[in-house]
């Protein structure tokens, strides 16, 4: 088993980046699994027709940091809390219409 490295040994942290993200490249392939013309940003694909999807690493560049995410929230912020679920639906309840009466017969 391979010791876990210390607090002393792992690089420093990174200082949030203010450069802006370069758009990402929209690149083109045949799906691996049945040859469907799919679309892909950077090299990163999946198939809608069967579902195929390639590993993240095959992809041109590399994949941003969480810090280099413009829409991360701020530091500090907490994740909404989540709300249960099936929410409850607190629409009226339908009353029983008038029944319908059979009428006179042809």
């Amino acid at each position: 088993m391979t010791p876990r490295p210390h607090r002393a040994h792992l690089p420093e942290e990174r200082t949030e980046s203010t450069a802006p993200l370069p758009p990402p490249e929209l690149t083109e392939a045949e799906c691996r699994r049945c040859g469907t013309y799919i679309a892909g940003l950077d090299g990163r694909y999946a198939c809608g027709v069967c579902g195929w999807v390639n590993d993240h690493a095959e992809g041109h560049r590399r994949l941003p940091r969480a810090d280099e995410d413009p829409d991360r929230p701020p530091k500090g912020r907490r994740r909404p809390k989540q709300l249960p679920w099936p929410p409850p639906s607190p629409g009226p309840e339908l009353a029983p219409g008038p029944a319908a009466e059979p009428g006179p017969g042809p």
